[in-house]
């Protein structure tokens, strides 16, 4: 198996293989579910943390009993593999509160799942001024010294400056795919790149970025693909499988590029630490001052322009803003940005879907009208 396949293979939990090695030499994995979760910290601990994801989930029966069937269906199928005892790998959760239903599951989450002793909750304001960047710095060294009280680790200046390379180095390999992506004839689909990007979180950094390096060369020295429609942009709701990505590259379109929080927003933004430095405030500044989510107030016009920057970087026919049914956050972001960009001449499809993509036939219409609209071809 090539190392592109190897990324590509996007193992579940019960049968992922890094979790089972991992676990084998006694070392502890804890899961995480936001962006602004700082992961070099984890790493600085010999922690291999994970990105609750639900992939593969088909029912919410268990979630539904805590609750409301107006909580998006993300936060539902996350909390169902919680109860239903498909996260019981994990040593440990850090929640932040980067949306009502996420902060809601670490109430239910701590009361009702018992196979996970360590819990966590990282608080963020809700707009970034200099004021707040103390208070998520003050969230964040707290979170650095429970995880060492709770998993005997020492966390060093210099432990946390090799988590800082490590990731650094996840940055720099993905910056160089999203480049390869923006070429007019791309060496690899969408569906393939958001495999390569998930795989990030759901095995340890270090393995990540030796299989990546190699996919590399893979991936430049394929054939580009030139037989599409439209290039497209994906933005909107977390992703974390490529069912819509895939309908859209099926119906002839390829996604170049994105704005999701998972995806390119993930990795815009370099944690720079001086010489004499410190390190842990290096990572809080990177995270808390990176391009803003929907949750952050009065940063409207720099997420649009980011959108925007990224669609024309990509040379994209149009963007398709994917929402979850009851997202707040990006229920009202995707309506703002298609106002915002619609008169620019840039065309955008407003996506409503549910986490469990059962309605495929209507989100396939949609997506395929779309496409004839903004077709080259």
């Amino acid at each position: 198996m090539t190392a592109l396949e190897e990324l590509k293979k996007l193992p579940t939990r019960k049968e992922n293989p890094y979790i089972k090695e991992w676990k084998g030499k006694g070392r502890s994995i804890v899961g995480f579910t936001c962006h602004y979760a700082p992961k070099e910290i984890f790493y600085a601990a010999d922690i291999f943390p994970y990105r609750l994801e639900a992939r593969g989930t088909r029912e919410t029966g268990l979630a539904d009993v805590y609750y409301h069937r107006f909580n998006c269906t993300y936060s539902r199928c996350i909390l169902q593999e919680g109860l239903s005892g498909g996260y019981a790998f994990l040593d440990g959760l850090c929640f932040l509160n980067g949306c009502e239903q996420i902060r809601r599951m670490y109430e239910v989450w701590k009361e009702h799942v018992p196979t996970t002793d360590y819990q966590y909750m990282i608080t963020i304001p809700h707009s970034i001024y200099d004021e707040g960047f103390e208070w998520y710095k003050e969230e964040v060294f707290r979170f650095k010294e429970d995880l060492a009280n709770n998993f005997a680790t020492r966390l060093t200046k210099g432990d946390l400056r090799a988590g800082i390379d490590v990731y650094n180095e996840s940055k720099r390999l993905l910056k160089e795919l999203y480049e390869l992506r923006k070429s007019d004839h791309p060496p690899i689909s969408g569906a393939e790149a958001m495999k390569l990007i998930f795989a990030a979180d759901i095995m340890p950094r270090e393995k990540y970025n030796t299989l990546l390096k190699e996919a590399m060369k893979e991936i430049r020295s394929r054939d580009g693909i030139k037989d599409y429609k439209a290039r497209i942009m994906v933005g909107g709701s977390p992703l974390d499988d490529t069912q819509i990505i895939e309908i859209i590259e099926n119906l002839g379109g390829i996604v170049v590029t994105d704005t999701l929080c998972g995806g390119s927003r993930n990795f815009q933004e370099f944690v720079e630490v001086e010489k004499d430095g410190d390190p842990l405030e290096a990572i809080a500044r990177c995270y808390y001052y990176s391009n803003p989510c929907p949750r952050m107030l009065n940063s409207f016009d720099s997420r649009c322009e980011y959108t925007e920057k990224m669609a024309g970087e990509a040379n994209v026919d149009g963007i398709i803003l994917q929402k979850i049914v009851f997202c707040d956050n990006h229920s009202v972001e995707c309506t703002m940005i298609a106002d915002e960009l619609e008169p620019k001449g840039i065309p955008v499809l407003n996506l409503e879907r549910e986490h469990m993509l059962t309605d495929v036939g209507r989100v396939r219409t949609r997506i395929e009208a779309f496409i004839e609209r903004i077709s080259r071809r």
